[in-house]
């Protein structure tokens, strides 16, 4: 489907329709951050402009964030680098990255990018976040669990969430997140999970 192409976000990007974006780091991570995570190689899929993986690098993450429009790392590098930050975007599709970054990452960041993509593609995506984790490496996920009709953004249950990611890896946590920003109060849960 068209939806799922790169040309498609890219427009989105180039016509300033970026609905997803926060225009900040989701609150939910930088609690996380400041409960003293211990900094590592971080991958962050579907970076957009990269407000999240650019609040990792402040607190010591060596990250790179990853997304398929040209204009989403365009702006991410240039916020980044206005700010002083070291993450670095690279334009990539997700699905790619299992043969140049194998077992690279101490930890995968996710946030709109598995409900942006199309649900027949969710184990592919499990697959990768498995496969550019070091062993016992973490994905650390804000899932938007909304049931709207259609997509994207495409909903997803905290049941089936456990259901695609339970066989490789050891839930730590996921549970409902009480400080979303407005427009997604009471759809977003928040995922620790660990690689076994």
């Amino acid at each position: 489907m068209e939806t799922f192409q790169s040309e498609y976000w890219e427009q989105r990007y180039q016509e300033g329709t970026t609905r997803w974006d926060l225009g900040q780091a989701a609150p939910a991570f930088v609690s996380l951050l400041q409960s003293q995570l211990p900094p590592g190689k971080a991958a962050v899929l579907g970076s957009g402009r990269g407000y999240d993986a650019i609040a990792f690098a402040q607190y010591g993450f060596d990250v790179i964030g990853f997304d398929f429009a040209p204009a989403a790392i365009a702006e991410a590098t240039t916020i980044a680098q206005a700010s002083g930050s070291s993450a670095k975007f690279l334009q990539r599709n997700i699905f790619d990255l299992i043969t140049e970054f194998p077992q690279y990452f101490h930890y995968v960041i996710e946030h709109t990018c598995f409900c942006a993509i199309n649900p027949q593609q969710r184990q592919a995506y499990v697959q990768v976040v498995r496969e550019i984790l070091q062993p016992r490496g973490e994905l650390i996920a804000i899932f938007f669990t909304h049931s709207r009709p259609g997509g994207p953004p495409f909903g997803v249950s905290s049941e089936e969430i456990k259901q695609y990611f339970e066989t490789d890896f050891e839930i730590l946590s996921l549970q409902p997140i009480t400080h979303s920003v407005p427009a997604r109060q009471g759809e977003e849960h928040f995922g620790h999970f660990r690689l076994m």
